[in-house]
C-alpha cells in the first residue's frame, strides 16, 4: 500500500519524480486556484491544505465546504493534475485524531496518497502521547490508502530527524512515513549522511526549498523564514545533489513561500520559477541508494508494493 502511485516513467522506462505545488507556496490562494495555477506553470500535481492552520494570509479551505470541494474536483478533472498529498494534521495538546477524519476522507476522494502530520505540543515529556496520536491517525488513514508522513519543522515539538524516526518506529504502522523538508534539514542542522540510515519504506516524497547559509537563532526568526522567505533551489546553500543521492526515488513537493517574490511576480510566475529552478538545479541528479537486489535505485523503478515486516518488535 505504501506507494501504489509511484513516480512516473520516462521514455526509457526509468522512474522520474512528480513535481507538486505545495499550498504554502501560495497560501493566499484557494484550493481550486492552486490547481489551475499549478497546471499553467507546468506541475504534475498539487498538495492542497484542507486542514487550515489559521496563519496570516491563509485562504482557509475546509473539507466541509462543499462548494470549494466541488470546485477543486472540477479543477483537477479539467487540468488532469494529481493530488500528491494533503495537509496539515497537527498533534496539539488537545489532539483528537478523529477530527482529521473529514480531511482524510476527502483525501481519499481526491486520490491523494499522503497526509502530512507534525507535532506542536508544549511538553517535552509526551512521547507516548505523540506515538498514540500518530498511530491512531495512521489507522484512520489506512482504509483510504493514505500514508501519514511525519515532519519535523525546526520550531515544532519534533525538531530532528532522529526524534521523528523514533516516533514512527514506535507507532509500528504499515502506512507510516517521514517527510524530509530541505529547509528544516538545514535549520535543524541535520547531517545529510543521516538520511542513509532512514529505511526506504518510510520515505515517500520530499519538500523542496533553498536557504542562505546563516541559521536564524530565534524561533520567531525561523518561522518568518519558513513562511515568508524561502529561496528557489540553487539560490542558497542547500546541497540538493547529496540529499537526492541518499534517498530513494521520490516525488517532489515544492513548498516555497516568499512574500517578496509573490508580490513582485504574482502567484503564477512565482510558481513557475519555483519549478524551473528545481528542474535546473536537480538536473541529472539521481538516487544512488542501494535497493534489495544490490542494484542502484536509479537503474530501475522501486518496488512500491512492499510492506513493512515486524520481527521481534523491530522493523526489518
Amino acid at each position: 500500500m505504501h506507494s501504489t502511485a509511484g513516480p512516473k516513467l520516462n521514455s526509457t522506462g526509468l522512474a522520474e519524480p512528480l513535481y507538486s505545488l505545495a499550498h504554502l507556496t501560495l497560501i493566499e490562494c484557494s484550493a481550486p486556484e492552486l490547481v489551475y495555477i499549478a497546471a499553467r506553470a507546468g506541475y504534475d500535481a498539487v498538495s492542497p491544505r484542507f486542514i487550515p492552520m489559521n496563519v496570516a494570509g491563509e485562504f482557509a479551505c475546509w473539507p466541509e465546504d462543499t462548494s470549494l470541494v466541488g470546485a477543486t474536483k472540477l479543477a483537477l478533472k479539467t487540468t488532469g493534475l494529481k493530488v500528491l498529498d494533503m495537509e496539515l494534521a497537527r498533534i496539539t495538546d488537545e489532539c483528537d485524531p478523529r477530527s482529521f477524519k473529514p480531511a482524510i476522507e476527502l483525501g481519499g476522494e481526491l486520490g491523494a496518497k499522503r497526509l502530512i502530520m507534525s507535532a506542536w505540543t508544549s511538553s517535552r515529556d509526551d512521547r507516548n502521547f505523540l506515538v498514540d496520536c500518530y498511530a491512531e491517525t495512521c489507522e484512520l488513514a489506512a482504509p483510504y490508502e493514505l500514508s501519514v508522513d511525519l515532519e519535523f519543522p525546526s520550531f515544532s515539538r519534533l525538531r530532528t530527524l532522529d526524534e521523528t524516526l523514533d516516533i514512527v518506529r514506535a507507532a509500528e504502522q504499515e502506512n507510516s512515513g517521514i517527510l524530509i523538508d530541505t529547509l528544516y534539514m538545514h535549520l535543524s542542522r541535520v547531517d545529510i549522511a543521516e538520511l542513509s540510515h532512514v529505511p526506504s519504506e518510510y520515505l515517500n516524497f520530499l519538500h523542496i526549498s533553498d536557504a542562505l547559509p546563516g541559521i536564524a537563532d530565534t524561533r520567531e526568526g525561523m518561522i518568518q523564514l519558513a513562511r515568508d522567505a524561502r529561496l528557489y533551489p540553487g539560490e542558497g546553500c542547500i546541497d540538493f545533489k547529496r540529499i537526492i543521492e541518499r534517498l530513494p526515488i521520490l516525488d517532489y513537493s515544492i513548498e516555497l513561500p516568499n512574500k517578496t517574490r509573490t508580490q513582485e511576480l504574482g502567484f503564477e510566475e512565482h510558481a513557475r520559477r519555483c519549478l524551473q529552478h528545481a528542474k535546473r538545479t536537480f538536473g541529472d541528479v539521481s538516487s544512488q541508494r542501494r535497493i534489495a537486489n544490490g542494484e542502484s535505485a536509479m537503474l530501475s523503478p522501486p518496488d512500491f508494493t512492499k510492506t513493512k515486516e515486524i520481527e521481534n518488535g523491530t522493523r526489518t
